[in-house]
C-alpha cells in the first residue's frame, strides 16, 4: 500500500466516466494511476456481471467501493495496521460506515438532485468543496467522545434538570414556527423536540456534526440551508443556530420565517434568559455526560450506552483511582476512546444485533450476514461478552432496550465483569430514566 499504516484516503469519481471529483485524507495523496486502477477494475467487475465491494492487500489495507446514484462513486482506502483482535472484519465495518456518512453529508449540504445529475463536473467540483469541513470531521474523528458516526445513535449529554431545558426547546421551536429543534451542549444533544428524534439516526448524527462545525467556526449566530438525506433529499430546509453560552448552542429547523434577525432578537432572550443557571450547570456535566447525581464504580474506565429503542447514546472515560500499587499503569484518556470504539465494533461485528435503520447499506448487510453465520454456532442470540487484554478488561451487555460496553480495570477479577456491567447499567438507568 502507499498510505501509511492506519490512514485512510477517500476520493470520490464520477460513477460513469470515473473523473476525480475531490480526494480527502492523508497528506500523500494517492497517485492518478493507482486511482485510474481501483475505478478500473471496479468497471470491468460491473461488465463482467460483478459488484466490486471489497477488497484486502498483502499488506492488510482494505479498498472499499460504493456507488450512489449510479452517479457518483466513493472510494475508502485504508493504510491497515489498526491491530487489534478481528481487525479486518472491523475495519471493513468502518469504511462502510464512512462511504455512507460522506454520501448522507453530501446530500445534506447540496441536496440528491445536483449530486445524482451531474450537468457540468467543474462546477460540482467547486459545489462540493462546502463539504470538507464535515467529510474531514468524519474522516479524522478526532473529538474525544462523539461516537456517532461509528454507532449511527445520536451523542447524548443527560442534563441536571432536563424538564426546564425541554421546556425551554420545545417552546423556543413552536415560536420559531418549528417542530424540529435542539439544544447541543458540549457537541452532544442535551435536549429535543419530539420531531427532531423522529429524524433518521443518520440525519440526527450529520445534523449535530454540522452544528459542532459551525460552532467551532466562531460565529454567534447563523442560517445555514440543509437537505435532510432520508427525510428531505431535494428540498432544502433553513438551520438557524443560535450561541447561547461558549459550548451550549440551541438550533431549529423552519421554513421561510422567522428571519434570523427575528429569531435572534426577539425569541433568544425570551426563553433562554430565565434558564441560564440551568445551561451552565449543563456546562458543568462536561464530556462525563452524566449528571453528578450518578455514580459510577471506581474500577469502571470507560462506558458507552446505547438506548436501542430511541438510538441515543452517552460515553464518557473517567480517571480511575482503583489502581494498585506496582500495577502496570492504566491507558491514557485517548487510548480509552479509542479502546472503546474498537471493543464496539469487535461486539457488533460478532455478538450483538444491529437495529436495522435507514442508512445501512447493501455491503453492511452482506456484512451482517457473515457475522449471522458466525452466531449460528451458538445455541442461544448471545447477550454478553467479553475480552481480557494486557490494558484492560471489556465487557459488553445487551438487554432488549439497551447495550452497555465497559472498560474495566485489569484488576478486577474476571468472574465479576458481569456484575460490574449489571450494576453500572442500573445505576445509571434509575437516576436518568435513560
Amino acid at each position: 500500500m502507499m498510505l501509511q499504516d492506519g490512514s485512510t484516503q477517500l476520493l470520490c469519481l464520477t460513477a460513469s466516466s470515473g473523473v476525480p471529483l475531490f480526494s480527502r485524507g492523508t497528506s500523500k495523496q494517492l497517485p492518478f494511476s493507482v486511482i485510474g486502477s481501483l475505478n478500473g477494475v471496479h468497471m470491468f467487475g460491473g461488465g463482467q456481471g460483478t459488484v466490486l465491494s471489497c477488497c484486502e492487500t498483502e499488506g492488510g489495507g482494505k479498498v472499499i467501493w460504493r456507488v450512489f446514484q449510479d452517479s457518483v462513486m466513493l472510494i475508502a482506502v485504508s493504510g491497515g495496521g489498526q491491530g487489534g483482535p478481528g481487525s479486518s472484519k472491523e475495519e471493513v465495518v468502518r469504511l462502510q460506515r464512512l462511504l455512507e456518512n460522506v454520501w448522507n453529508c453530501m446530500v445534506l449540504v447540496l441536496g440528491q438532485d445536483e449530486l445524482a445529475n451531474v450537468r457540468n463536473v467543474e462546477r460540482l467540483k467547486r459545489d462540493l468543496r462546502s463539504c470538507f469541513s464535515l467529510i474531514d470531521q468524519l474522516l479524522e474523528d478526532r473529538q474525544e467522545g462523539i461516537l456517532g458516526s461509528l454507532t449511527h445513535c445520536a451523542d447524548c449529554l443527560l442534563p441536571p434538570n432536563p424538564t426546564l431545558v425541554q421546556q425551554a426547546v420545545d417552546g423556543f421551536a413552536q415560536a420559531a414556527d418549528s417542530e424540529f429543534g435542539c439544544l447541543i451542549v458540549h457537541g452532544r444533544i442535551a435536549a429535543a423536540t419530539e420531531k427532531w428524534w423522529r429524524l433518521a439516526p443518520q440525519e440526527v448524527v450529520l445534523l449535530s456534526a454540522l452544528i459542532r462545525f459551525l460552532s467551532a467556526s466562531g460565529s454567534t449566530s447563523c442560517d445555514y440551508p440543509v437537505f435532510l438525506p432520508h427525510g428531505s433529499p431535494t428540498v432544502a430546509h433553513r438551520l438557524l443556530r443560535f450561541q447561547l453560552l461558549p459550548g451550549a448552542d440551541v438550533c431549529v429547523l423552519c421554513g421561510p420565517t422567522p428571519s434570523l434577525h427575528k429569531a435572534e432578537t426577539g425569541l433568544v432572550c425570551r426563553f433562554w434568559s430565565p434558564v441560564v443557571e440551568t445551561l451552565r450547570e449543563c456546562l458543568t456535566v462536561g464530556e462525563r455526560c452524566l449528571p453528578g447525581s450518578v455514580s459510577l464504580r471506581p474500577d469502571v474506565m470507560a462506558l458507552l450506552l446505547i438506548n436501542r429503542e430511541t438510538r441515543r447514546s452517552v460515553s464518557c472515560v473517567k480517571t480511575s483511582t482503583h489502581h494498585p500499587p506496582g500495577d502496570p499503569p492504566l491507558p491514557s484518556k485517548s487510548r480509552c476512546w479509542e479502546l472503546l470504539k474498537l471493543f464496539y465494533m469487535f461486539s457488533m461485528s460478532r455478538y450483538f444485533a444491529q437495529e436495522e435503520t435507514l442508512c445501512v447499506s447493501q455491503e453492511e448487510r452482506t456484512q451482517r450476514g457473515t457475522t449471522e453465520d458466525f452466531v449460528l454456532g451458538f445455541s442461544h442470540q448471545p447477550q454478553q461478552c467479553y475480552l481480557v487484554t494486557e490494558e484492560c478488561k471489556s465487557y459488553g451487555l445487551q438487554t432488549p432496550q439497551h447495550q452497555l460496553f465497559l472498560l474495566i480495570v485489569p484488576s478486577v477479577p474476571t468472574f465479576a465483569l458481569r456484575t460490574v456491567a449489571t450494576q453500572t447499567l442500573s445505576d445509571i438507568v434509575s437516576v436518568t430514566g435513560f
